[in-house]
């Protein structure tokens, strides 16, 4: 073999050009939180939910009940990724290619589907609260922190995929620590602003993301279906602003709300079809973390 054609890979400690992009944009976006001026966050009251209705004792009963497909799809998450690690352990995944450097290894992506199959449990848990009092700030503080917590993992899903698989689970930190510190800014100041940075900023990069083709190289195990989390994302957005209208269109059945709920929960369904994926790869766990520096 000529070895003029093989193929020159640059050092694994060098700095890659789409994690260089990506902490470009993240410095952007903190740039943005801090010198953006102050939004005073709106009280649950200034935007009243159209379906108050009370059933069988309890409050605002269809937008409560109507978190319950986050538990369902969050359990279901990390049930499987509960089989996976499992069968890995036990040598049962008898379809794994042998001789995998520990770079192609998904351990990144496998963390990060971890940290939102388990934000989405949060999720329901904390929306559901929220919601049977949904005039409370201290509880809406609660719900964006569990919202928080699955988008640090989407965040961490879709650097794996689009970036590289080193950058996936330090770029789902750091969006977690944003995400919370954006809440408590909100809950102390009453400032909105670092949150709506965070939440829509962040949404920016995924799509971003989804334009650039996947990560080159590597056991290309797991491919995640960014266009499909984008397009519940926008369609759950304009549920929830259309809340009344649709409330009003279905003959007060349900309202935008609760739809947007029930579409945020359907937008795990790419994550789920992609740990798929996952059987087809030997997994690790918690392995050692690559140094990047420039």
């Amino acid at each position: 073999m000529n070895v003029s054609t093989l193929p020159i890979r640059a050092p694994r400690h060098r700095l890659q050009r789409r994690e260089a992009w990506l902490i470009g944009a993240a410095g952007l976006l903190l740039l943005l939180a801090l010198l953006l001026p102050n939004l005073a966050g709106l009280a649950g009251s200034s935007h009243p939910l159209a379906d108050g209705r009370t059933l069988a004792g309890l409050p605002n009963a269809v937008d409560v009940l109507s978190n319950l497909p986050f538990l369902v799809v969050g359990l279901l998450g990390l049930y499987r990724l509960h089989g996976l690690e499992h069968a890995h352990a036990h040598g049962h995944d008898a379809g794994a290619p042998p001789h995998l450097h520990d770079d192609d290894l998904p351990v990144n992506a496998l963390d990060c589907a971890w940290l939102f199959f388990a934000g989405l449990v949060l999720v329901a848990a904390a929306s559901a609260f929220f919601h049977l009092q949904p005039d409370d700030a201290l509880r809406l503080s609660g719900d964006r922190a569990a919202m928080a917590v699955a988008f640090a993992g989407v965040i961490g899903l879709a650097v794996c995929d689009r970036v590289s698989q080193r950058a996936g689970w330090p770029a789902a930190c750091v969006a977690l620590a944003a995400g919370l510190l954006a809440v408590a800014v909100f809950q102390e100041y009453g400032n909105v602003m670092p949150w709506a940075v965070v939440q829509f900023g962040g949404m920016v990069l995924v799509v971003a993301m989804a334009l650039m083709r996947p990560t080159p190289g590597g056991t290309r195990v797991m491919r995640l279906r960014l266009g499909g989390i984008v397009a519940c994302y926008a369609l759950a957005k304009l549920l929830e602003m259309t809340d009344g209208a649709i409330f009003e269109a279905t003959q007060q059945l349900i309202s935008g709300h609760s739809l947007k709920h029930i579409v945020a929960a359907l937008a795990a369904l790419p994550v789920l079809q992609a740990v798929r994926g996952l059987r087809q790869a030997a997994l690790m766990h918690n392995a050692p973390a690559t140094a990047v520096t420039v």
